[in-house]
């Protein structure tokens, strides 16, 4: 018997019991479109760090004080206030593969306005902040040189500040607010980024000059961290070992650093390696629907040669040989796990675009969808094998003679 007419007979086959056939299906459909939705929510997840991340620049370092921590061990307080002007100094004349500089000092607590006020995190920065984060404009301007030298009391504020204490579309500019009793003059509002990631809203913060923030705010006299861009992404690892040396040499350092540096493309790294681990979890807990879908494929395919039996032994008394027998079991068990493929696929892509819907970040990978029709292939292939083995070791008179 050709394979043609094999086909033919599995399709008949599977026609006659439909809602059993569907019944054997619906574990794969079921496997496939969870394997499609984990796979597409975890790419896009992944993409949407990376994105969110390459907007912060992807040639961003970040020096922060104190070592590296190992273990959880508590370090002295003393370790957190390691970077001084003198270090930010030393940057800005000996740096050759750093564009922008920007010492960094913060704090958080309500800012108010008339009878408003809202929770805001304050950023107290250089000029070269700007350029670091690339944060534009919307309204107004950025404070100048003359206010970083002479502390002035002016800030730069985000759109969720301004909605919150004025109102939609107010224009701030040249308005006063407080913030721990110190007035603000806002002379700029930075163009909106939204919500990151993690969540977190991107504008709901006042930059000021860092001098400002550290005298009048903090009363400190060392920065919280100091950020800093190299000239392009190629060249962030030189950057590094440029600012080492350099915060080596202004700390008079023989022994471990007292200083980490870290860069975004290290973070972005990180992340990417951290939501691959979780989207392999989550795939490999819905593979496992897949196996269960071959156990019950398998378990129909055995009832399906108990029921046929007597058929099998008119086939084989008119002249099918075994392996016609094996073959045509076989073709019926891979076209039910390939259909349930093909629906499994629909209903993921489908569940995809819901979870748009609902604000989760998608990306259907395409060889998650060969995958899929491979392993479903293999599904048919491997729990039909022993259906399709016992089908084709009956004996014909026995067969014929079945009830």
């Amino acid at each position: 018997m050709n394979i043609l007419n094999l086909f033919k007979v599995a399709i008949r086959a599977i026609a006659s019991n439909k809602f059993r056939s569907f019944l054997s299906m619906l574990g794969i459909i079921i496997g496939v479109a969870a394997v499609i939705i984990m796979m597409a929510i975890g790419q896009g997840s992944k993409e949407s760090v990376r994105a969110n991340i390459a907007q912060m620049g992807t040639n961003v370092i970040m020096i922060r004080p104190g070592a590296d921590s190992r273990g959880g061990v508590r370090r002295d307080p003393s370790e957190m206030q390691t970077l001084r002007q003198e270090d930010y100094e030393a940057i800005l004349r000996d740096k050759r593969y750093v564009t922008y500089v920007s010492p960094e000092v913060t704090s958080s607590g309500q800012v108010i306005y008339g009878a408003n006020n809202t929770s805001v995190s304050v950023y107290g920065e250089s000029l070269d902040y700007f350029d670091i984060k690339q944060w534009a404009i919307k309204d107004g301007e950025t404070f100048s040189e003359e206010d970083i030298r002479s502390s002035a009391k002016v800030c730069v504020v985000g759109t969720t500040v301004v909605t919150e204490l004025f109102g939609e579309n107010a224009d701030p500019v040249g308005k006063t607010i407080r913030f721990k009793s110190i007035p603000f003059r806002i002379v700029g509002v930075l163009k909106s980024k939204g919500y990151n990631s993690w969540g977190m809203d991107q504008d709901n913060v006042l930059i000021a000059p860092y001098t400002t923030v550290m005298k009048r705010i903090q009363a400190q006299t060392f920065f919280s961290s100091i950020n800093c861009s190299a000239i392009t992404e190629e060249l962030t690892d030189e950057a590094i070992s440029e600012l080492t040396s350099i915060l080596r040499a202004s700390h008079k350092l023989s022994g471990e650093d007292n200083f980490t540096i870290r860069s975004q493309q290290e973070m972005m790294e990180t992340m990417s390696s951290t939501m691959d681990t979780i989207t392999i979890i989550l795939v490999v807990a819905a593979a496992f629907s897949l196996l269960v879908a071959g156990i019950g494929i398998m378990n129909i395919m055995l009832v399906s040669v108990t029921e046929r039996t007597k058929e099998i032994g008119l086939r084989m008394s008119v002249g099918a040989r075994g392996i016609d027998i094996s073959n045509q079991f076989l073709i019926e068990s891979v076209l039910i796990s390939v259909t349930g493929g093909a629906l499994g696929v629909l209903v993921g892509f489908l569940g995809t675009r819901l979870c748009l819907l609902v604000g989760f970040p998608v990306i259907i990978p395409m060889w998650s969808i060969f995958v899929s029709f491979a392993v479903c292939t293999v599904i048919g292939v491997g729990f039909g094998y022993i259906p399709a083995s016992k089908a084709a070791n009956l004996d014909p008179i026995e067969a014929i003679r079945y009830e």
